[in-house]
């Protein structure tokens, strides 16, 4: 039997060898990207090859091989060559930033705050691999909006109907904080998601405090109207903004589907479908 070198592990699925981080067009479920996909490496360079996506698809290719802030550059492929998990020790880490992941002309975007280090990093599809994620596609299968209530690997078949997701930020960052250059680098990616999904956007759901933050500053830097005084965000709190082509789309505030605030009972799955029923 032929050994496998150290540095391949099986993929938990397909069993295919990959690398950790995974490299682009390697055959990983799921990947946008191929080699030649441009590299941001710089804010600069994020705003530019943002605004030069055609559509979502192009747009999640380049979030993918993004390189520009190098502190969380450097903590998602430590956790994916050094730190990953005890439990998911044999498997390969994708340890790349998160592409957005649905319906590429949805009526509804879901926004949260960033990728977990063991979750998205380890399977490279947002939200999928931790219990997080068991929540808002469980209440987004309730919805109507998902497949399947389980997210478990990028190739487990889970599809969206009318409904993708990003975050505010695509990296996993230290601590689960990014810094705000940080977010103000990567909320040229979200600008960019907004003006390719806005014509047939209904309604965006912020997941948190900083995706709803984030989704206020990334409309007013597009030229929405936004209500003034600025918003509060709030479980259930709603605000409409208006696109510079006079369509409205309702921006509604859910608490974050973080272990923290549904183990407490902070947030109830009772309180998420409400949300998501006003979609």
């Amino acid at each position: 039997m032929a050994s496998v070198p150290d540095d391949l592990r099986p993929h938990p699925v397909t069993g295919e060898l990959f690398a950790s981080p995974v490299p682009p067009g390697t055959g990983w479920p799921g990947d946008p990207a191929d080699p030649a996909t441009p590299v941001a490496r710089s804010a600069a360079e994020v705003g530019r090859l943002a605004r030069g996506a055609d559509d979502v698809a192009e747009l999640d290719a380049r979030v993918s091989v993004c390189r520009a802030c190098p502190r969380l550059v450097a903590w998602r492929e430590a956790v994916a060559t050094t730190g990953r998990r005890a439990a998911f020790a044999d498997q390969p880490y994708w340890g790349r930033p998160g592409p957005g992941f649905g319906d590429p002309r949805p009526r509804v975007l879901v926004v949260g705050l960033a990728p977990a280090a063991n979750g998205t990093n380890r399977t490279g599809r947002m939200f999928t691999g931790d219990r997080s994620g068991d929540w808002i596609y469980a209440a987004l299968y309730r919805a109507g909006y998902a497949s399947q209530p389980t997210s478990t690997s990028a190739a487990d078949g889970l599809e969206l109907r009318g409904a993708r997701i990003v975050a505010a930020v695509r990296c996993a960052p230290p601590g689960n904080k990014p810094t705000p250059e940080e977010r103000a680098t990567c909320g040229q990616w979200l600008d960019r998601d907004l003006e390719l999904v806005a014509p047939g956007l209904r309604s965006m759901l912020a997941l948190g405090a900083i995706g709803w933050d984030a989704a206020l500053a990334s409309a007013r830097r597009l030229g929405w109207a936004v209500p003034r005084p600025r918003p509060r965000f709030g479980h259930g709190a709603e605000a409409v903004l208006v696109t510079p082509a006079g369509h409205e789309v309702r921006l509604l505030g859910s608490y974050h589907v973080s272990q923290q605030n549904t183990f407490t009972g902070k947030l109830t799955e009772k309180m998420l479908d409400e949300v998501l029923a006003r979609l």
